[in-house]
């Protein structure tokens, strides 16, 4: 494992974390919005979050052996995808909609307190990512000047 990796690691999550944030600020803000480009109502996004595995050591070893890398890397989460949500649009009652069809309009399926409760999650893992970022920043810097 490398100097820097759990450096590495927590920016990969801070990078994840401030997408995700978006993501629900882009849901929050289009939670009223009943006719897109592509047609139809808004449809709440969710970001799809996976670990990036450490290479193992027999791995690396093999490696290095055959002439490549032989240094241990990974860890840490990359982003794979923003999924749309594939549950049922809320339907009201509003005649006076220009978007109604026999008086109900299709209305996102966004629930604001979801986002509000994922918005609260994604703020604390940043919150997470940068305590674990400073802690690895300041055992580095100790590590570099007591040599």
């Amino acid at each position: 494992m490398g100097m820097f990796d759990g450096l590495n690691i927590s920016a990969s999550g801070l990078t994840a974390d401030r997408l995700w944030l978006n993501v629900i600020a882009n849901n929050v803000a289009n939670a009223n919005t009943t006719r897109t480009p592509q047609g139809g109502p808004y449809r709440r996004e969710e970001v799809v979050m996976n670990q990036v595995p450490f290479t193992n050591f027999s791995s690396v070893l093999s490696n290095a052996m055959n002439g490549g890398s032989s240094s241990l890397s990974g860890g840490g989460v990359q982003v794979t995808g923003i999924v749309q949500d594939p549950s049922p649009f809320k339907v009201v009652y509003d005649p006076s909609s220009p978007d109604a069809v026999n008086g109900y309009v299709q209305m996102p399926n966004v629930n604001i307190a979801t986002e509000m409760v994922d918005m609260m999650t994604a703020q604390q893992a940043y919150q997470a990512n940068v305590t674990a970022f400073n802690s690895g920043k300041t055992i580095d810097t100790q590590s570099i000047t007591n040599l």
